[in-house]
């Protein structure tokens, strides 16, 4: 009960959920939203102490999407029953934040809607390829690779394995920069041009490569590199 008296020391209107209550949630802090998930905080920490550590802990709310359960119950005071709401919180938000309906692609800020939740919160590169139809509706969208990038592993015959899953009629890649810098590399250039080419031989035309940085993204077409 420790926990509790602690925070009923605090004015009624400042306590999380009173808070979301007369204010609406857009008025809360990360620590007073992650708080309201929790519920409750241990006997050497409240609600609100436990929330703020946590944060500290994973680098800020953008950590939490992607903690493990074996991440959070790593952190002192985290055990089953609090990781699982968290994690789960994350799950809808991301199930949430893809398209409920098939998306038509015009231009490359519409791919990047679409991914920047799956793959801008990384620690390490990430490297998708989404499939089109003969009307650029997205068919599929499909990580393949995971570490640093280089032409040696990423073959194109994954790139183009999802294609022909789906006869695709095009493609657009895409990848992260952790760093949070999306400036192209030698490398990023070279695979860009050996996908091109090895969809030019298939008949299935590579659209662009995007890569995302820090809530900013660089479209190799844009750039001339397609």
């Amino acid at each position: 009960m420790k926990e509790s008296i602690k925070l009923l020391d605090t004015p009624k209107d400042e306590r999380p959920r009173e808070k979301l209550l007369k204010y609406g949630s857009n008025f809360l802090t990360d620590k007073e939203l992650l708080a309201i998930i929790l519920g409750t905080g241990n006997k050497d920490e409240n609600v609100l102490e436990l929330s703020k550590r946590i944060l500290n802990d994973i680098g800020g709310i953008h950590g939490l999407l992607t903690c493990s359960v074996e991440d959070l119950m790593g952190i002192k005071g985290i055990k089953t029953a609090k990781a699982t709401q968290i994690l789960s919180v994350c799950e809808i938000y991301k199930r949430l934040s893809k398209p409920r309906k098939r998306i038509t692609i015009k231009k490359p800020s519409d791919i990047v809607s679409l991914i920047m939740t799956d793959i801008f919160f990384m620690q390490q590169e990430v490297f998708m390829v989404i499939t089109l139809n003969g009307k650029n509706n997205i068919l599929s969208k499909k990580e393949i690779f995971k570490g640093s990038l280089n032409s040696s592993l990423v073959h194109p015959r994954e790139v183009f394995k999802e294609a022909l899953k789906n006869s695709a009629a095009s493609i657009i890649v895409c990848h992260n920069h952790p760093s949070g810098d999306p400036t192209p590399s030698k490398e990023d250039i070279n695979v860009t041009k050996r996908i091109k080419e090895c969809g030019n031989i298939m008949g299935i035309e590579l659209l662009d490569h995007i890569i995302i940085g820090d809530n900013k993204y660089i479209s190799l077409k844009e750039r001339g590199y397609l």
